[in-house]
Formats: C-alpha cells, sequence, structure tokens
C-alpha cells in the first residue's frame, strides 16, 4: 500500500532522541516503528500494552545521592542477612513476569 498520509505530532525533544537512538540501534526508522505502533494498535484493537500506574517502580541507582544509594546498599545487606534472598535465575523470570519482557 502506497504511503501517503501524513501524522504531525508534537513530542518532548528528551523522549524523541532517546527513542530514535534505539531505533537507530534496531535498524528501524522512526516512520516504520509508528506505523508498526498503528498496525499493532488495529490488531488489538486498543493500544498493544498495558496502561496503568505500576505497584513497583524499579530504583535507578544513577539518579541516587551518594547516602541514598547508601540507603539502598544497607537494605540489601540486611536483606542477605536475614535470608530473604532469591537466586539469579528467580529474580530474572520475575523481572520478565512483572515487566512485559
Amino acid at each position: 500500500m502506497t504511503k501517503s498520509a501524513n501524522l504531525y505530532v508534537r513530542i518532548e525533544p528528551e523522549i524523541k532522541e532517546q527513542a530514535e537512538k534505539i531505533l537507530s540501534t534496531l535498524g528501524i526508522p522512526a516512520s516504520n516503528a509508528i506505523n508498526m505502533f498503528y498496525k499493532q494498535i488495529i490488531l488489538q484493537r486498543g493500544l498493544p500494552f498495558e496502561v496503568k500506574i505500576p505497584d513497583r517502580i524499579p530504583t535507578d541507582i544513577s539518579m541516587l545521592k551518594t547516602d541514598e544509594l547508601h540507603a539502598e546498599l544497607k537494605k540489601g545487606y540486611n536483606d542477605t542477612k536475614v535470608g530473604q534472598t532469591k537466586d539469579a535465575k528467580t529474580v530474572f523470570a520475575d523481572i520478565r513476569k512483572d515487566y512485559g519482557l
């Protein structure tokens, strides 16, 4: 089918830059990604992902101040002392399940 419809959107520059960097790494032009997104909306008869507020947000350690990082590390250390740990295989399985990966 000939591509002849135009789509004009306004988006935050940082979001656009980050997304296009990832798409470039994947070798997918932004226009193709948007076309794929629209096709998925049609196939799913709605957004192709859940739109909800997550009950848990992963901690991004690069955004923590030194004292916050030390507090998080101490929590982890205390968990290991009382046996509240999981093996890596279980952790990654949980992450895949929780975030639909």
